[in-house]
């Protein structure tokens, strides 16, 4: 059995009012973030059922919903009460980009049923999404360069090179005139794009535009990726401070639900 399968197999075995949410509602959709397991439903009432591989939340009242599951609106609102605040910014900012997430829906969520779980951490969320990121690596490197107070990049905006000529970067220091570009699996596995890549990164070469590809394997380590963009910028004239990794940075690796509900001392 698939994925699906399973998720199948759990609402079948699930009372007929239980919807997939959070992370598996998300994944139906195509996004592939929180974990696959356990499987989400939410029902409404005080039901209690143990199933293997199953957590089955209990709900006053359903959030809206469709035969698949929850709307992604009230799926994100879910996940946001689980994420940590980078997960959780990555993620809208790609639902906003993929125009997943209406955010006049999500509001009505927001102000008209403030009790429900999800709701303080969702809102402390919003302020940080940037609809521009096509991808979740590209939202999360602009996250840590936002985290770190470094200067603030465009994304995704066309560059002209020459009349005639625009690229498109990632990242795009204008001030320093500095392209940054993410590199995933699929620039070296799909050969359509790895051919379109060497031609990117000749014309910025062939045009005096420096730029730093920032990969899968650095992305691992979030703070030498800031550090490498920041030598990057002062090579090209940056004078400010450093990165910063104080507690603005440490804040994208806490769970939501402790930022919006700090822990009361003992």
């Amino acid at each position: 059995m698939g994925w699906t399968d399973h998720v199948e197999a759990a609402r079948l075995a699930l009372p007929a009012g239980a919807r997939t949410t959070g992370a598996t509602r998300l994944r139906q959709a195509g996004l592939g973030v929180g974990d696959r397991w356990p499987l989400h439903f939410v029902i409404e009432g005080d039901h209690h059922l143990a199933l293997d591989g199953v957590f089955l939340h209990r709900t006053v009242k359903m959030p809206p919903c469709d035969d698949d599951g929850v709307t992604i609106e009230g799926a994100f609102v879910a996940f946001c009460a689980e994420s940590r605040l980078l997960d959780a910014i990555t993620l809208g900012s790609v639902l906003l980009n993929k125009e997943l997430l209406d955010l006049a829906l999500l509001d009505q969520i927001l102000i008209e049923e403030k009790w429900r779980r999800g709701v303080p951490e969702t809102t402390y969320v919003l302020p940080h999404l940037e609809g521009r990121c096509r991808s979740i690596p590209e939202a999360e490197l602009l996250t840590y360069v936002v985290f770190a107070a470094m200067p603030g990049p465009e994304v995704n905006r066309a560059v002209e090179l020459r009349a005639g000529v625009q690229l498109t970067p990632d990242l795009w220091f204008e001030d320093y005139g500095l392209a940054v570009e993410y590199e995933g699996s699929h620039h070296q596995d799909d050969r359509a794009q790895y051919n379109a890549d060497i031609d990117r990164y000749a014309l910025y070469r062939r045009h005096d535009v420096p730029y730093e590809q920032v990969t899968k394997e650095r992305m691992r380590s979030p703070k030498a990726t800031v550090r490498w963009i920041h030598a990057a910028l002062v090579a090209e004239g940056y004078d400010g401070p450093p990165p910063v990794f104080g507690e603005q940075w440490e804040s994208l690796f806490r769970p939501l639900a402790e930022l919006v509900r700090p822990p009361r001392a003992a």
